[in-house]
Order: structure tokens, then C-alpha cells, then sequence
């Protein structure tokens, strides 16, 4: 009689997670091409509602007429949303733009701030893109929790969050905080590859088939 595999207790997830994420992206490079963390800064803040390669294709355009702050604000909100406007929420983010560069004179001598409560302060700015520049251009241990990272850490078991607030405490908690910075970027390599939102639905790839090997039905996420 063939006995079916069990699924992992969460211990085992967590370990089993992190060490195939480690095995498969080792070093993970930061997606959106910068050029220190103003332009991070900016890139991230286009990323909303927006894929990482369409920043790409946007931001040379832009960086070659502004960017630091100085030149920013010498453009206008409207010159600047002619130039993003394929990442889409253009009228919001050009302004968003334009504000927080003036801002970073005014109260920062030009610079980007090293700490989340005046990133948060800055037009356009919210959690996840304040931890995605701490991690990434500060080196500061985040854990930047998106909608898709949000997706996959319920189908992994590893939340039962309803939002991404909730999930970003639960992955802080599962996982130890010198891996904080590489995991937010492995999942989302992963996931682009093996774990999308039509190509796996929590049955398909070789995480959501290892940690649940008995799963009968899709994984339906936990809402608020």
C-alpha cells in the first residue's frame, strides 16, 4: 500500500524555504536599476501598481535629465509625467516626484533620510517602498512585504496574515533577521518564475508541491 507524503510541519517549511530560496538565488541582485538611493528612491516609488522592467525602460529617460533632487525640481510636474506616464498612476506619482524631491532640500540638505519615519513623511512614500530603500540602499534588515509576497507567504503556510501589515510581522518572526534583506528579493525571483498568480495556484510549484504535497485545492488567501 503506498503511504501518502505528509506535509511539512512549519518548522520544516520555514527551513526547507529558505534554505531551496538560498540554493536557487544565492545573492539576489536588486531588480530596479539605480544609481545610488534618490534614484532608488524614485524607481521604487514608480514600481507601484507597476512591473519592475517597465521602471527600467522609464527611468534612463528620466535620470538623464534629473537625478538629484537639485535637478528635479526644475522640471515640472507636467515634464515629469510626460516621461512616466508608461508606468501608469502618472498624474499622482510626477507630482509625488516633484513634492519629495523639494522636500529633501528643504529638510534634508538634498539628501534621501535614513530612517523610516521621515521616509513615510515624504509624498508618495509608504511602508513598503520606505523598507525596500532602507534594505536596499542602507542595508537596514526589513522585510518589504508586497501583494505577491503576501500571496506566496500564505500558500507556503508561513501566514495566516490578512494583509501584508500582518504577513511582514509573521515573516520577521519565522526567519532570522540577517536573512531579512536577500528572502524579500528570493521570493520574488521565485515567485515571478515558478509561483505566479495564474501559473500556480498553491498545487503546481515545487515549494507549494514539498510543503503541502496532499493539497487538493487551490490555496484561497485570508483577507481582512
Amino acid at each position: 500500500m503506498t503511504v501518502a507524503p505528509t506535509a511539512l510541519g512549519k518548522a520544516e517549511r520555514i527551513a526547507f524555504i529558505d534554505q531551496r530560496l538560498e540554493a536557487l538565488y544565492g545573492t539576489p541582485p536588486i531588480p530596479l536599476n539605480h544609481i545610488d538611493p534618490y534614484t532608488l528612491l524614485i524607481a521604487v516609488l514608480l514600481s507601484a501598481q507597476c512591473t519592475d522592467e517597465r521602471v527600467n525602460q522609464v527611468t534612463p529617460e528620466l535620470f538623464a535629465l534629473a537625478s538629484t533632487p537639485s535637478a528635479m525640481v526644475t522640471l515640472s510636474p507636467e515634464d515629469i509625467r510626460q516621461i512616466i506616464r508608461p508606468c501608469g498612476l502618472s498624474p499622482q506619482k510626477s507630482k509625488a516626484i516633484h513634492r519629495l524631491s523639494e522636500i529633501l532640500l528643504e529638510q534634508h540638505q538634498g539628501a534621501v533620510p535614513r530612517d523610516f519615519e521621515h521616509l513615510e513623511a515624504l509624498p508618495g512614500v509608504g511602508h513598503k517602498t520606505a523598507s525596500v530603500v532602507m534594505a536596499q540602499a542602507f542595508g537596514v534588515p526589513t522585510f518589504p512585504v508586497d501583494t505577491h509576497i503576501h500571496r506566496l507567504a500564505q500558500r507556503w503556510g508561513l501566514t495566516r496574515g490578512r494583509n501584508v501589515t500582518e504577513t511582514e510581522r509573521d515573516l520577521k518572526r519565522a526567519f532570522p533577521i540577517h536573512r531579512w534583506n536577500d528572502l524579500h528579493l528570493q521570493i520574488i525571483y521565485y515567485g515571478r518564475e515558478f509561483c505566479t498568480a495564474r501559473g500556480c495556484d498553491g498545487r503546481v510549484c515545487e515549494i507549494c508541491r514539498t510543503c503541502y504535497p496532499n493539497r487538493k485545492h487551490p490555496k484561497r488567501l485570508h483577507k481582512a
